[in-house]
């Protein structure tokens, strides 16, 4: 675990990274709280590129919360076909539902109310809360956990709840305000495109995103062993740059 290294100096470099190289994604566009909560359901357990045609379809279909709790159940079924997980398409319409009961049609705009609502845990919540209502909280998903134990060394067991409830803590102390969203986007879009998993981080040398140091050490975490049961070989990584 590095202890010369501190989580808050993350923010600003890896904010200026995302800039240049965050991916042009539908739900991007308009990150309204409706769009941004389907497009992380749908994204569960499913490639980004798969989910591109099944978004746009569902947006099309059903544009709003109110759509979507009416809407039959061979819709839905039919529009989510093929993305499989279909407890979490039954799910949406149950959150729907209370939505449009107790909310009046709109997300509610507040971290431990959307964890009540069905299909929707801490990563989610997280999502919605920040991205599209720009609320300080962190989402830690199994991208920004690769990240982080990367980042500070950190050989914890990701895939433990323990780990992730304490890297959660560990990121809301260091939510950069009005910025929270992009800063999410960005650890998820890092983790996703460089601090790939089963292998060494796609960055080499220059453009650095984290000051005075290599952009991380390419530590696998306990979580991220070989199927042999031993740790993959440490590698470093010095920086990151264009894809």
């Amino acid at each position: 675990m590095l202890d010369n290294y501190h989580l808050n100096q993350l923010a600003e470099p890896l904010l200026v990274w995302f800039l240049d190289h965050a991916r042009v994604l539908p739900w991007r566009e308009r990150p309204e709280p409706y769009r941004v909560w389907v497009s992380e359901i749908m994204l569960q357990q499913t490639r980004v590129e798969a989910v591109k045609p099944y978004f746009q379809r569902f947006m099309e279909t059903l544009p709003d919360i109110a759509a979507l709790a009416q809407a039959p159940e061979e819709v839905l079924l039919k529009l989510w076909e093929g993305l499989g997980y279909y407890n979490r398409v039954r799910n949406i319409q149950k959150a729907a539902v209370r939505i449009v009961k107790e909310y009046g049609g709109k997300l509610p705009a507040d971290y431990e109310k959307l964890k009540e609502l069905p299909g929707i845990g801490n990563y989610t919540a997280g999502a919605v809360a920040s991205i599209a209502y720009d609320l300080p909280v962190p989402a830690v998903d199994g991208n920004v956990l690769r990240v982080y134990a990367r980042i500070m060394e950190d050989d914890s067991d990701i895939l433990k709840q323990s780990v992730k409830t304490k890297v959660e803590k560990e990121f809301l102390k260091v939510m950069p305000g009005s910025r929270s969203g992009t800063f999410n986007q960005a650890l998820m879009e890092l983790g996703a495109m460089i601090c790939v998993p089963n292998g060494a981080p796609k960055c080499v040398s220059g453009g650095r995103i984290l000051p005075g140091k290599s952009a991380w050490n390419g530590a696998e975490s306990s979580g991220e062993k070989e199927k042999t049961g031993t740790a993959k070989r440490r590698k470093n990584c010095s920086g990151i740059t264009r894809r």
